[in-house]
């Protein structure tokens, strides 16, 4: 699959909106997003409330260091046949299943674990839960991009986006929910309860077919030598064969992308316990109301690529991202106002929404289905290490020159992504993407 993206859909109507892989892949984008909360904002918020200090607690943001690293097992993902589970449920298939069996258990795990006094056996079960997640990532995108034609892309990535955010809410404010009207401890289990919903769409749904020219088989059949060059080496020079040196200006922008958007959210849960709000506020107004408007945001963003195209939804995206991190920086001066975080939160999560559903779709429409997971891993990966990276020194720049200056700090860093994505429209092969009307 290369960034030509210009073939439009079959005039379908309604129903091209809610086939059955939309919806599939609806369930896989909840099963997705339920961790990422968990070992993230909802984990800050549990570490805050035993009483660890902020730089200890933005350290945490390096668990996220899982997610950047998972292109180094793809290769896994795309080749290995796991014996007797993938001769029954298929390769992606059976990398779910275990992906998600593995977070559900790390949940319960994790739930009976003190973080105050037991630190570092948490902080271990933690990297456990991500490192499973992320596998779990993995395996639902090449699912994703090799279950439908290119141009149902765009279209899969709102679909993805509309489960991953309403699990986001289920990680996020219904966790806090529980944990004060009960503990932290059922919270979490109560999520490890909620994969089943993952582990059941994928007993349901159907094995994608193996896309032409991809390596599939014994690992080491043919020599390690030639499996490391095929699996791993390979995707790389992939990549660079088809884009030459500009693939280095466009996996800047990748890296660049969200950077901002990560860096903030590490404090974003101690920031409005800080200021004022209790946790039944963060939950109702910041997690469940910004969830219906992430809601429009990521229809918004799916509408502006059908409509409009990829690359101009791209530069508005980068713009969103970066320009909404300034509401918090005026929340922080009227404190803890349900109006002012009500305003906060919808241009937030309408940027982050929009911004996700455009970024997948760019991402899979560089990605050759020859290597799947390995690419697009390798894509994602890029997109959040230095975020992650960064994020880790949140508490102390915050520390430093207070939540205003920090704010500003975060919405500065998204400066690159704005400029990047300039250059990789101008210079790239980026088609407009057309719906099934257009």
């Amino acid at each position: 699959m290369t960034a030509d993206v210009g073939t439009k859909a079959p005039n379908s109507g309604w129903r091209y909106y809610i086939q059955e892989k939309v919806l599939v892949i609806f369930f896989l984008g909840f099963s997705g997003g339920l961790p990422f909360p968990l070992v993230y904002a909802t984990l800050t918020a549990w570490l805050n409330e035993a009483g660890l200090e902020k730089s200890t607690i933005s350290t945490f943001a390096w668990v996220g260091f899982a997610y950047a690293f998972k292109f180094l097992w793809s290769p896994l993902v795309d080749r290995l046949n796991v014996p007797i589970l993938t001769r029954r449920f298929g390769r992606r298939r059976t990398w779910l299943l275990l992906a998600q069996c593995a977070i559900g258990i790390g949940l319960v795990v994790l739930s009976t674990i003190n973080p105050a006094t037991a630190t570092v056996a948490f902080a271990a079960i933690a990297v456990g839960v991500a490192v499973s997640s992320a596998t779990q990532d993995m395996a639902i995108d090449a699912y994703r991009i090799e279950c439908a034609e290119k141009e149902m892309q765009a279209l899969l990535a709102a679909s993805y986006q509309y489960g991953y955010r309403i699990s986001i809410i289920v990680g996020g404010a219904v966790a806090l929910l529980i944990a004060q009207w009960g503990s932290w401890e059922i919270a979490y289990q109560c999520m490890a309860a909620c994969m089943l919903v993952g582990v059941a769409t994928t007993l349901y749904c159907k094995e994608p077919a193996v896309p032409e020219g991809a390596q599939v088989g014994p690992i080491f059949g043919a020599g390690f030598g030639k499996w490391f060059f095929d699996s791993v080496v390979g995707p790389f020079v992939d990549f660079f064969r088809r884009y030459g040196g500009f693939a280095l200006t466009m996996l800047a922008f990748i890296a660049c992308f969200r950077m901002s958007d990560y860096v903030l959210g590490i404090l974003a849960n101690p920031f409005y316990l800080d200021i004022g709000f209790s946790k039944a506020e963060i939950a109702g107004v910041a997690k469940l109301y910004g969830l219906w408007v992430a809601l429009i945001g990521i229809g918004g963003g799916g509408w502006a690529v059908v409509k409009f195209g990829l690359a101009p939804s791209l530069i508005g995206a980068a713009v969103l991202i970066a320009t909404t991190n300034l509401f918090f920086a005026s929340l922080a001066y009227t404190g803890p106002s349900l109006w002012a975080l009500a305003i906060t939160i919808s241009f937030d999560n309408f940027a982050q929404g929009f911004s996700g559903t455009v970024f997948i779709a760019y991402l899979s429409s560089i990605t050759n289905m020859k290597f799947t997971a390995t690419q697009y891993a390798l894509f994602s990966s890029l997109s959040v290490f230095f975020g992650k990276f960064i994020a880790g020194w949140s508490g102390n720049v915050q520390e430093s020159v207070g939540y205003v200056g920090f704010f500003v700090y975060a919405a500065a860093l998204g400066i690159p992504s704005i400029v990047l994505s300039i250059i990789v429209v101008r210079h790239s092969r980026l088609d407009e993407v057309r719906g099934p009307n257009n």
